[in-house]
């Protein structure tokens, strides 16, 4: 396996709760990988070890290695900004910002002076929107406000905004949980395209979801990794008995 991610020995506290205990695996590259395991099990705060946000809560430390690309993203000399930039994240509910859609998928171009870059600023901002499926839905209202969107629509202008700053990974937290089930779809349509050119990973509660995307799973049991692997060897056939249980409903 080409891992883009590998994970070695990672613990995470929150304050005197361990959230996360020794997790050592791989992610691969550019595959849809989903971590899957019941609720407050550590899903959300391994994703977020991968983009240094679970440092940003309160009375949170981590300790151990995340390597993107062989670089340790936890060494004290790391540029967090940049790691950030490397990471997208798509939350469970879409946070446009308070400006225009135009603006909202221009500001990370701009932040990071990527706009002097090859295409012109509004070729930059057709070209993510086509992406995110947006761009014939919004293409006649681009500097109206975006928090006039649906919530389906500003799901995907966060992904065209998370995707303008070209990020190598894109991580998402339950990313349609808070989404109707067309609008879920077109977002589970645009996940599988992106893994041609991007690294996903996916947390997810909804089973049917993970056998529909899923290349590679990782099952998590209180702060623990149990068992990780190809999806279908996972989801089909198992090796870990709390792996089975779970897949059968009984927890």
């Amino acid at each position: 396996m080409d891992a883009h991610i590998q994970v070695r020995n990672l613990n995470a506290f929150y304050r005197k709760e361990q959230a996360l205990k020794a997790v050592t695996l791989e992610i691969p590259r550019q595959q849809i990988t989903v971590i899957m395991g019941p609720s407050g099990c550590g899903k959300t705060t391994l994703l977020k070890s991968f983009n240094r946000f679970v440092e940003l809560t309160d009375g949170a430390r981590v300790y151990g290695q995340v390597l993107i690309d062989g670089e340790d993203i936890y060494a004290p000399d790391v540029d967090v900004t940049e790691i950030r930039k490397k990471t997208g994240l798509l939350a469970q509910r879409p946070y446009p910002l308070p400006m225009s859609i135009y603006d909202n998928v221009a500001y990370g171009l701009r932040i990071h002076r990527m706009s002097r870059k090859g295409r012109t600023l509004d070729e930059k901002v057709r070209h993510y929107l086509e992406i995110a499926g947006l761009w014939e839905e919004v293409k006649d209202r681009l500097h109206s406000p975006a928090i006039g969107l649906s919530i389906g629509q500003q799901q995907r202008l966060c992904l065209a905004r998370g995707l303008a700053v070209e990020p190598e990974v894109l991580l998402g937290d339950e990313p349609t949980s808070a989404l109707d089930p067309i609008s879920a779809q077109h977002i589970e349509a645009r996940l599988l395209e992106l893994k041609q050119t991007y690294s996903v990973v996916l947390v997810t509660h909804i089973l049917r979801q993970a056998r529909r995307l899923a290349d590679y799973v990782i099952f998590m049991y209180l702060g623990e990794v149990v068992e990780h692997g190809p999806a279908r060897q996972v989801l089909e056939n198992p090796r870990q008995a709390r792996t089975r249980a779970y897949l059968e409903g009984q927890f």
